[in-house]
């Protein structure tokens, strides 16, 4: 077979499985959203059945002749050409899918189905114990495919490579300790400010039909096309893409926290921007895929904090935020409502978090997640060393499970090694967003005018349509021209809050 028919079989072949991993992700959405609750049973034994599929496809020896022979050939000259990036991204891919039993693959997907419900059980009851036993079983498979596909230095290396390829949990902690050198100063500085914003007026009542007329509004307003999106109510807010066209984004709305509501719908609708401008043509290919799950944060973190939490932002839809809500809104001027959306406090839930301490979050989890894999935490004992790190960390403590280690639903998910990347992301989103500045003018500015589409347009250029071109890393050079770097990052907080609270 010549060298390019077997690229083309391989392409076929790839493209085959997106379509099937399409059909998975639909299956997890109706269950976020749609299914009834006595259907996980039956739910978890299809996502295994179809995560076995997938697994013999993608272990396919075949794969590996046809890779070899594109290898062997000169096709792989132009190191730059979209067959080479493929044949890199799916060497990789299949060398370390070959490695992962079948059984394991399966056992995965189907005691993931299951946990969820138990971790939502465990959750609305505050009940750890609930959630432990089906956590001690995640943590043990976790390991398992860490010590099935190897690693290096530590098995966290293992996982984080899924999300983040080619990065080691050691250069992740030098970033984050870095980070929170400045972070920490930062928020001290800011809690012993004179100038306090008042928030009481966002804790009011705000109808959940009408912030999400308006959630839609905005996210049509900077670009989120809902002839090939959608937006539904779920248990945790996502962004989940089913194939070309189809973008399905689940919220939830807090009749009292309107801006953080807003903030989520931001966030889900910066994934969905970058799933939309991928390159239709590359789709089903690493080509047409985002560069990492890093930089897929990025993008969310970008249209939440540096986009949703400016005062340009406001300025432009804060008249009709008082439209919608007078009751609420009505006698809080612009200036007063922007303060309290950018409050900053130590608070125990992640996503109810402020951008200054945010990432502190982060850390924790990432430290704790480590541990749990590396055998130096016992599960049993989470709930107690979560306590602790936020007590060190953030000077406040969880009264309950549900304040503490189970606020979130990725272990459920057995995505660990995933939380980093909310922070890498953060580093990526501000870099990019200094950089855009510099080349598009005052974006704050055309913000309050409602103009959006010449910053989608500028990342849709540098970074939708570079897909999986580069590693995260080396794509964020290639666009700022600096290597992955904490300091954007800070400089935007301080020149922000100083301003704020006059420190």
């Amino acid at each position: 077979m010549r060298a390019d028919q077997a690229y083309d079989e391989l392409m076929r072949r790839v493209r085959e499985e997106t379509i099937l991993t399409t059909v998975e992700a639909l299956l997890e959405w109706d269950e976020e959203t749609y299914m009834p609750s006595g259907g996980v049973e039956n739910r978890s034994e299809q996502l295994a059945m179809l995560a076995g599929l997938l697994h013999e496809r993608g272990t396919d020896p075949r794969l590996g002749d046809l890779l070899a022979s594109v290898e062997a050939s000169a096709l792989l000259a132009d190191e730059a050409s979209p067959v080479a990036v493929n044949v890199r991204a799916l060497r990789r891919e299949y060398d370390r899918f070959v490695r992962l039993p079948r059984a394991l693959v399966e056992e995965i997907a189907r005691t993931t189905a299951l946990a969820q419900k138990a971790w939502t059980s465990a959750y609305g009851a505050a009940d750890f114990m609930r959630f432990r036993p089906w956590l001690e079983r995640i943590v043990d498979l976790k390991r398992a495919e860490a010590d099935c596909v190897g690693y290096v230095d530590e098995p966290y290396d293992a996982l984080l490579e899924d999300y983040e390829p080619g990065l080691r949990s050691a250069v992740v902690a030098r970033l984050f300790g870095a980070l929170r050198r400045e972070l920490v100063p930062l928020a001290e500085r800011i809690a012993g400010a004179p100038r306090r914003p008042d928030s009481s007026a966002l804790r009011r009542h705000f109808p959940r039909d009408r912030q999400r007329r308006f959630g839609e509004a905005v996210a049509a307003a900077v670009g989120f096309d809902f002839r090939r999106g959608r937006m539904d109510l779920g248990g945790h807010p996502s962004c989940t893409g089913i194939g070309l066209g189809d973008c399905r984004i689940t919220l939830r709305y807090h009749d009292r926290d309107f801006p953080g509501g807003l903030f989520t719908i931001l966030h889900e609708v910066g994934h969905g921007l970058y799933e939309q401008g991928l390159d239709p043509k590359h789709y089903g290919t690493p080509l047409g895929e985002t560069a990492s799950v890093g930089m897929d944060e990025a993008q969310a973190r970008f249209w939440e904090n540096r986009v949703g939490r400016s005062h340009g932002f406001w300025e432009h839809f804060y008249p009709r935020a008082r439209e919608l809500f007078p009751e609420s809104l009505g006698d809080v001027p612009l200036d007063e409502f922007h303060f309290a959306a950018n409050r900053v406090a130590p608070s125990l839930v992640r996503v109810h978090a402020d951008e200054v301490t945010y990432n502190l979050h982060v850390m924790i989890r990432f430290d704790l997640e480590r541990a749990l894999v590396s055998g130096a935490l016992a599960v049993a004992d989470l709930p107690e060393a979560w306590r602790a790190a936020y007590r060190d960390s953030l000077g406040v403590t969880p009264r309950t499970d549900a304040e503490g280690c189970l606020q979130d639903g990725h272990w459920s998910d057995a995505l660990i090694g995933y939380f980093p990347t909310y922070t890498l992301g953060d580093v990526f989103a501000a870099q990019l967003y200094t950089c855009a500045e510099r080349e598009l003018g005052g974006l704050g500015e055309q913000f309050a005018r409602g103009e959006f589409a010449p910053l989608v347009q500028w990342l849709e250029r540098r970074v939708y349509r570079a897909g999986g071109r580069h590693p995260s890393a080396r794509l964020i050079e290639v666009v700022t021209g600096s290597p992955p770097d904490h300091r954007p990052l800070v400089s935007v907080l301080r020149e922000k809050y100083e301003a704020l609270y006059g420190i």
